[in-house]
């Protein structure tokens, strides 16, 4: 065919139609195969090739196959068998990275099956990219299902035929979309996902992969309905990891090792063990009231140290790289070389909570921006250039994002964006903060609920109002941007808003 490269970068979008088994023990036999070369530089269909092919076993054609793709014994009885197309499938496929939607579970083992029957080495991948596995983990069930069908349906790419070559067309032009989408999103995040209808509890457990067999429940996803009285075959519950955004460059490029998911700093997974912690600790009662010093002290009860901005020792700041996730490795600030937390005394807010937002799992992502004491910038400055070398010397090329923001001609004066995370406990949405309201008699009610109200929040955090917050540090480097993530810990909202 003439296509093969030296390198052979190449990514090629392949996919087979298929035979459905009627009855245990039946095999799969391919029907047509159709691919498509893509330049990965610049995402431009190089060549396609797309063939029928006559099965060994004409019978196995049932009319419940039919009505899948629409290709009858008729129409593949002039067709080569898979023997006369082995060369060319081959040589588009060995050494190159392969791609389509749900390969890992169908069409890789259909191909590895038949070349097999013919008792020939199948070809085998440079990498792999399964758009079903992406786009679970990234995009999320945002569309519905993740049927190829339904991406379609959600970008207006019009209907799917179940013939290899659209498919596989319809494949690219998806994962296209999707990159530009989660492009968009990683720019100004909080506008683009603003209206996502993300469900909370998408996500589920990936079941372990199946070996080979014509009664394993490896079916497509796209291969018939599971309505049909006649379909025997179970489709399996696909991996959904906790989505994360990232631009399209990463999108395409990450996708050939699709088991490798980034941290997400915006999850606060190195928070979730210490939050699950808390939970069981601290009783779900209807009034917990306590003095604002014991609040203090419960804080400062914890493992980890809190500093009053002018009780920490700048030249005593220090920061190192810890464990993360799946190997990677995250930034940890340290004083006198231990984690600390900040409390912020009666710091005003500038702006309140917009509880419209919402993070990649559906839940609301909750922050208002407050007015720093001049101490505490000083502190933070001092942690930004700390983290900000040891991020340069590990060799990120992230931009950097300031914690303190400053902008000239808005009464010069820096503010800062504190974060609220919420975690999800029994199905049920929760504060990951704790959170305190300040009465006028000095004593400080534990804000708790059996339901998961942001509005309610919201209304007590208003431009003006004045609250004490006790906040991590948390460096992130995450999709080109990077910086230092203010989290609330514990937060008290007083009841009255000072004067200023």
């Amino acid at each position: 065919m003439g296509l093969t490269t030296d390198d052979r970068s190449e990514i090629v979008f392949f996919d087979v139609e298929t035979t459905i088994p009627t009855r245990s023990g039946q095999n799969y036999a391919i029907l047509e195969f159709g691919a498509i070369l893509v330049c990965p530089k610049k995402l431009t269909e190089l060549h396609s090739y797309s063939t029928l092919v006559r099965p060994a076993d004409p019978s196995l054609i049932s009319p419940l196959s039919e009505r899948c793709n629409g290709i009858s014994r008729h129409a593949v009885a002039s067709a080569p068998s898979f023997t006369e197309i082995a060369d060319a499938v081959y040589d588009l496929l060995h050494g190159r990275i392969w791609a389509g939607h749900n390969i890992l579970r169908f069409d890789c083992v259909r191909i590895r099956d038949a070349f097999a029957e013919i008792n020939r080495p199948a070809p085998e991948p440079k990498g792999t990219i399964d758009s079903l596995v992406i786009l679970t983990q990234r995009f999320g069930r945002r569309a519905g299902d993740m049927k190829m069908a339904t991406l379609a349906t959600y970008f207006g790419l019009g209907r799917q035929t179940h013939r290899s070559l659209d498919d596989v067309r319809m494949n690219f032009e998806v994962l296209k979309y999707c990159a530009t989408v989660l492009f968009l999103e990683s720019s100004l995040p909080e506008v683009f996902t603003a209206d996502s209808c993300i469900s909370p509890n998408a996500t589920t457990q990936s079941r372990s992969n199946r070996k080979s067999s014509p009664d394993s429940s490896d079916m497509k996803m796209d291969s018939v309905s599971l309505s049909s009285p006649e379909n025997q075959i179970k489709e399996e519950n696909q991996s959904l990891l906790p989505r994360t955004t990232c631009s399209s460059k990463e999108a395409i490029s990450n996708m050939a090792n699709p088991d490798e998911v980034q941290p997400d700093p915006f999850d606060l997974r190195s928070l979730s063990d210490d939050l699950k912690r808390e939970s069981k600790e601290i009783p779900m009662q209807e009034s917990d009231k306590m003095s604002s010093s014991a609040a203090v002290s419960e804080v400062c009860s914890s493992s980890i140290v809190v500093f009053e901005p002018d009780e920490i020792c700048i030249p005593s700041i220090s920061a190192s790289l810890v464990p993360f996730y799946r190997g990677s490795q995250r930034i940890e600030l340290l004083h006198k070389g231990v984690p600390f937390l900040l409390s912020c005394t009666s710091v005003k807010a500038r702006f309140g909570i917009s509880p419209k937002f919402r993070d990649q799992a559906g839940r609301p992502r909750l922050s208002f921006v407050v007015e720093p004491s001049l101490n505490l910038c000083k502190v933070l400055d001092a942690c930004e250039s700390i983290a900000q070398r040891l991020l340069l010397d590990s060799g990120s090329s992230s931009d950097w994002r300031s914690v303190v923001m400053r902008k000239d001609g808005f009464f010069d004066q820096p503010t800062l964006r504190l974060h609220i995370p919420t975690a999800v406990r029994e199905d049920m949405i929760i504060y990951a903060t704790e959170i305190y309201q300040s009465e006028s008699s000095g004593t400080v009610q534990r804000i708790l609920s059996s339901k998961f109200d942001d509005a309610e929040l919201s209304s007590l955090i208003i431009p003006g109002t004045f609250v004490d917050a006790f906040i991590s540090l948390d460096p992130y480097d995450y999709h080109q941007n990077a910086g230092i993530k203010l989290v609330t810990k514990k937060l008290i909202i007083h009841n009255k808003q000072k004067e200023d």
